[in-house]
């Protein structure tokens, strides 16, 4: 049998993080990035793959308004403080900011120069500004309302502004004669979006009072009202070139009587239904509507309505872009085909997955991921771009569960529980419901195929029930949705069921509970087998070993516990999460385990040895979900924070790049020690930085201090490093500086570095902080030296004295007498001050020593009292 190869680390490759919570977005003229608001941040996504490329921090408030210039070089952004930024996309950065309006901006607009911007205020007002001045260059009021959205004429050559505003009118504002030109009033509520005809003589405008108004900009009066019958967010007139125009010319529309006073435009409506709609504006027809959508409206109920928030068609692949009001993006492409037009959505974005409760991997490659988040439906992503391949719908409350199998007619099957208290099996291929079970009382926490016999899965619920539910009658033509029978029923255990398991021969199935025990049972009758009692707090995942007759249960104890299915006895424990451990699974052969819980953290662990190999922290919130790939064993994680990463295992990986570093830092340290044999002092200080190496480069400085021209190496090797290195050397020298040994080297290191780089040191990032640590010891230094003259200069001074006085030759007798005198008056007053310091020492050693006896007497006196009681 071939050695298994334990798993030492894994990465985290893909993410898939919240970019959208609703509001304004924009996309870029050559659509490779779309930028949206989340909550207070500005997020820049790149389409290929749905990954966020850079995040904008906000001022603290909601975004309410966002524009890109036509050139995609600037970001306008406005939130509810009332400031209008203006960002710099290449560098991120605010070029300025200021305030305009006494309200929130609503709405933003660029004209085709760039130059200008216009902005919407909720104060009633409509502002225009000079892009570059940062000045405002008109002022316009009139509206009696909130002004609600706002657009240039697409013609530079005429500067014309269109504003509309929830008053139901739409006013013209002439940006050369500073004025309003004209006010067009015919709707009844808000105004949500204007549109301008290709020929830009049309102006098509859209409110929530069911109705659409063609408007002549010759005259400014109204041609036509359309009935919508649906209130309307958007729309969007069909340009000439468009491939819905060509999609719509070779389909067979019904012939109806056309109006010579209208112009033949076609344009597309979505609104709170949910379905996109196109109609012809000279026949007042709608010439096609979408069957159904993943956010159809279905019912009256007002919390169901969720349906289009806005739409616009893109510039350049005329692709139709709809977001929906639970941030979601759908990107539409129209088919011709057989004289009928189809609409086909070719990706999906999900700008913001709430809470993530359950997930699993889909197909024979692992190449999808279905997740089950805080709405009624299922998402299935595939996981090479990222974005929502699917969605399967038919749950009226919250998913919370989900498993995947293969049938043995070879299906790919998914089966859901919900809140509903219903269980559904999927067809993944047709993505419809084909098959339901009804019968537990409380809401489905707990679904689970039997990989072995394919033909039955296993439920459980807060009901405390367990139900084996069969799916061998399920047609497989999917006409219809076939009600699923319990082959077995029992009363499990004492509170909600959390989790469920099915072992690998498909002959038992474990089921983990509130109520803090585990429950294994035989298939397909539900007959108890044993119960594993020994956590404090209530089990959340439970799992069969791949290989042993073991299982393995996780809980809010924040243990993991691996039991004998023989006798139910406790084998391992494994201690290491700070909060509830929510899932864990197998890995490599049941060797390992992978585990995440409520402290946000996954951990790598191997079982022989009970050692925790490796923790990582990509997480926020508590992870509820943990996916392991069978194939692959790639490890998909999601919680509260509404964020899914992907995990790739990396041990190969690392180790070769391990090797790879180990391999160049042997090349490195064989050309350092050739550097410093040919005396190359630069060339050798700047390997030591890279291998980061302190010591080798506290030996180079060493050196070039003892040689005559130390500065002009040190000044040669200083002016070579980069700013990040520059930053290491302070470091070291902070650390040098505090040892007595070192600390001349350092101040040799740091004088030559403040004077060949004055300017480059206060560009440093942290400089301050480094500064604060090598001034104290600098200064205690520079005290210390500073005695150290001051005694050498009495030394001297002394030593001089003493040289002057001194005799040379025989000179006079009289000097000499003066010369012993003052020798000998100066020794009498040496001598009486040596005795006066012996005097004091001598006391101080007596005070010692009667301090000392005192002691000694009090000692034994406490001695022989306590003999004395004993």
């Amino acid at each position: 049998m071939a050695s298994i190869s334990l798993k030492k680390s894994y990465k985290c490759a893909q993410s898939l993080q919240q970019f959208y919570t609703g509001g304004p977005y924009a996309v870029g003229s050559d659509e490779s990035f779309l930028v949206c608001a989340c909550n207070d941040t500005i997020k820049i996504v790149d389409l290929s793959n749905t990954s966020i490329k850079s995040t904008i921090e906000g001022d603290s408030e909601a975004v309410t308004a966002l524009a890109l210039s036509p050139n995609n070089n600037f970001l306008f952004s406005a939130s509810h403080s009332r400031q209008i930024r203006v960002w710099d996309l290449s560098t991120l950065k605010c070029l300025r900011s200021w305030k305009g309006h006494e309200g929130p901006v609503m709405g933003m607009a660029c004209d085709a120069s760039g130059g200008l911007l216009a902005t919407a205020g909720a104060d009633r007002k409509v502002l225009v500004w000079d892009v570059d001045g940062g000045f405002c260059t008109h002022y316009f009021k009139g509206h009696k309302g909130v002004v609600t959205s706002i657009i240039f004429h697409p013609d530079p050559n005429r500067l014309l502004l269109f504003s509309g505003g929830d008053d139901g009118s739409v006013r013209v504002w002439d940006l050369m004669r500073k004025k309003c030109l004209s006010t067009l009033e015919k709707h009844q509520s808000a105004i949500t979006s204007m549109s301008i005809s290709e020929d830009g003589w049309t102006l098509l405008s859209a409110g929530r009072d069911k109705v659409v108004n063609l408007w002549n900009l010759h005259d400014y009066g109204c041609m036509t009202t359309i009935p919508m019958f649906e209130s309307l967010e958007a729309v969007c007139i069909i340009g000439p070139e468009s491939p819905f125009a060509a999609s719509l010319a070779s389909s067979t529309n019904p012939q109806t009587k056309k109006r010579s006073d209208v112009p033949a435009i076609n344009f597309i409506t979505v609104g709170e239904r949910g379905l996109v709609r196109i109609w012809s504006a000279d026949r007042a027809l709608c010439l096609f509507e979408q069957k159904s959508s993943d956010i159809t409206v279905s019912s009256d109920d007002e919390d169901s309505k969720r349906g289009f928030t806005s739409a616009l068609i893109l510039p350049a692949s005329q692709e139709l872009l709809c977001v929906t009001a639970d941030q979601q993006f759908f990107l539409y492409y129209p088919e011709g085909s057989e004289g009928s037009l189809n609409l086909v959505l070719r990706k999906r974005f999900v700008g913001y997955n709430e809470e993530i409760a359950d997930m699993k991997f889909l197909g024979d490659e692992e190449q999808f991921l279905a997740v089950s988040t805080s709405v009624e439906q299922v998402r299935v992503y595939d996981l090479t771009t990222m974005s929502c391949s699917y969605v399967l719908a038919g749950h009226t409350d919250v998913i919370l569960c989900l498993d995947t199998c293969v049938s043995s007619s070879g299906r790919t099957l998914i089966v859901t529980g919900s809140k509903d208290n219903t269980v559904r099996l999927w067809d993944c291929q047709s993505k419809v419901c084909v098959g339901v079970g009804i019968g537990h009382m409380g809401a489905v926490g707990a679904v689970v195929f039997s990989k072995k016999q394919r033909n039955l899965f296993v439920s459980g619920s807060s009901d405390r029930t367990l139900k084996v539910w069969n799916f061998d009658l399920v047609p497989d033509n999917n006409e219809e949705v076939l009600t699923l029978k319990a082959k077995a029923v029992v009363a499990a255990h004492d509170k909600d069921i959390n989790s469920l398991a099915v072992a690998p021969d498909g002959s038992l199935v474990c089921s983990g509970s509130q109520d803090r025990t585990a429950c294994i049972w035989r298939l397909p009758d539900l007959v108890s087998v044993v119960t594993l009692k020994g956590h404090k707090r209530g089990i959340w995942s439970v799992e069969f070993s791949p290989v042993d007759q073991c299982v393995m249960t996780a809980s809010g104890d924040k243990t993991i516990k691996i039991w004998a299915i023989s006798d139910g006895s406790c084998l391992k424990t494994f201690e290491g999460h700070t909060s509830s451990v929510l899932r864990a699974s197998f890995l490599t052969r049941g060797t390992q385990l992978v585990s995440c819980g409520a402290d946000g953290l996954v951990k790598l662990w191997t079982v022989k040895t009970n050692e925790c190999v490796a923790t990582y922290d990509q997480h926020e919130d508590k992870i509820w979900a943990l996916a392991v790939g069978k194939k692959t064993e790639m490890l998909a994680t999601g919680g509260g924070d509404a964020v899914i990463n992907l995990w790739h295992d990396s041990t190969a990986s690392d180790e070769e790049e391990a090797f790879r570093k180990e391999e160049e830092n042997v090349l490195k340290g064989q050309e350092l020690e050739n550097a410093l044999i040919d005396a190359d002092y630069t060339r050798a200080i700047q390997i030591a930085f890279e291998l980061r190496r302190s010591h080798k480069l506290f030996d180079l400085f060493r050196e070039l201090c003892r040689k005559g021209d130390a500065g002009d190496q040190i000044g040669k090797a200083l002016k070579a490093l980069a700013k990040e290195e520059l930053h290491l050397l302070l470091e070291y020298v902070r650390e040098w500086n505090t040892k007595p040994k070192s600390c001349h080297i350092a101040q040799f290191v740091l004088s030559r570095v403040f004077r060949i780089l004055p300017k480059e040191i206060l560009e440093i990032r942290g400089i301050a902080e480094l500064l604060e640590g090598l001034t104290p010891y600098t200064q205690r230094h520079f005290n210390r030296l500073d005695g150290l003259e001051r005694s050498t200069c009495l030394l001297d001074f002394t030593l001089t004295q003493m040289l002057v006085i001194e005799p040379e030759g025989n000179e006079g007798k009289l000097e000499d007498k003066d010369a012993k005198l003052s020798n000998a008056a100066d020794s009498e007053q040496l001598s009486d001050i040596s005795s006066m310091e012996q005097e004091q020492h001598h006391k101080e050693l007596k005070e010692k020593s009667s301090s000392k006896k005192r002691k000694n007497k009090s000692k034994d006196v406490s001695t022989k009292k306590v003999n004395g009681v004993n």
